[in-house]
């Protein structure tokens, strides 16, 4: 069963953003493999850009990260790290615009594939575009670092689409300046503005048709309409079902026991299970599918043995993963691995689709 978005719903973040945050760390000192395992988080799953992470999680996975780093300023940080691709299709879209107005307004539409619950409107003011950022939602200690890391990360993609930081910009933030921000002032490009009645990005009117250095019409295209398959998948396959599978696909150990899984979304097994029971799911179930989707990755893509494969799905032994693979696809994992080697001809295609 499928259920409609909703802003109490938990669509999660992409992997890479906590990897590349990850790999922050470990350049000022933390043990961050060490902080990813004690959250429950696999540092391998989260290279995958594919992959998001719950908000539980995320939050969880910053919270410890600002502590024990004792560096605040993390998301000012990460915003200096975020290069286009990172983003994904939209990182695509949005690089091979015409202009930056084009740019800035794909980033507007499309911004819940890579921080939801935040929303961007544009007004104008003077001779200004406001991009005003909000959460629809109270994201904790994590919305500061979002926040944070998606305004001055607005500095960086307008750096990395013209060349250099659009001039007349500005940010706008709410509230007071923090103490740390006089650290990293002179990173910033363009002038910050606290105390403001709004968080958002400013741009002169004018600017919004500066050409773009990877404009590529065909590539935009292509792109933006994976940005709407991609947004009407996450927005559609928002129900409990997905939260739980999240969960499992980035945790570590794997597979979690169920405990830990209800215990990272807070609710007690047993609603864990009826919630899932409501939407015709099983809790073995999610992890089977997980445990199918990384079998065959593995097979494909790695010279893994089937132990050393059995193990890190979580399986006693290769019998007892043969038998759920065969269980699962109808054909051994060998077979399978044989399969997907050979060479793709039309007498290979037929091959397949008699196995």
């Amino acid at each position: 069963m499928r259920a409609s978005a909703s802003h109490n719903q938990d669509l999660g973040l992409p992997a890479i953003y906590l990897h590349l945050l990850a790999e922050l760390l470990n350049t000022i000192g933390v043990d961050e493999q060490a902080l990813l395992l004690r959250v429950g988080l696999d540092p391998v799953r989260l290279k995958s850009t594919e992959l998001r992470v719950s908000q539980a999680q995320a939050s969880e996975f910053v919270t410890r990260a600002i502590i024990e780093s004792g560096e605040p300023g993390l998301g000012i940080m990460l915003a200096g790290e975020m290069k286009m691709p990172l983003h994904g299709a939209l990182g695509t879209a949005v690089m091979s615009s015409r202009t930056l107005g084009e740019a800035l307004d794909l980033m507007s539409r499309y911004l819940t594939l890579r921080a939801p619950h935040l929303r961007v409107t544009r007004r104008t003011e003077g001779r200004h575009a406001v991009f005003q950022v909000s959460c629809s939602i109270d994201l904790g200690p994590l919305q500061g670092f979002i926040m944070d890391a998606m305004l001055f990360g607005c500095v960086t993609m307008g750096v990395q689409l013209t060349g250099v930081a659009v001039p007349g910009s500005e940010i706008r933030r709410r509230g007071a300046e923090p103490a740390y921000f006089q650290r990293f002032r002179q990173r910033i490009a363009v002038p910050v503005r606290f105390n403001a009645t709004e968080d958002a990005f400013l741009v002169p009117t004018a600017q919004l048709s500066a050409p773009l250095k990877f404009s590529d019409d065909q590539l935009a295209a292509t792109s933006r309409a994976q940005c709407e398959e991609a947004l009407h998948q996450l927005t559609e396959d928002a129900g409990f079902a997905c939260r739980v599978r999240r969960v499992i696909e980035t945790s570590h150990p794997f597979p979690p026991k169920l405990a830990r899984v209800a215990g990272t979304l807070f609710v007690s097994e047993r609603t864990l299970k009826r919630r899932l029971q409501e939407e015709e799911s099983s809790f073995q179930n999610l992890v089977d599918q997980v445990r199918l989707e990384r079998a065959r990755e593995l097979l494909e893509n790695t010279g893994m043995n089937l132990s050393q494969i059995a193990d890190s799905l979580g399986y006693a032994d290769a019998a007892n993963f043969t038998r759920a693979f065969k269980r699962w696809t109808g054909i051994s994992p060998s077979h399978h691995r044989t399969l997907s080697r050979i060479p793709v001809t039309p007498a290979a295609t037929r091959l397949r689709a008699m196995a």
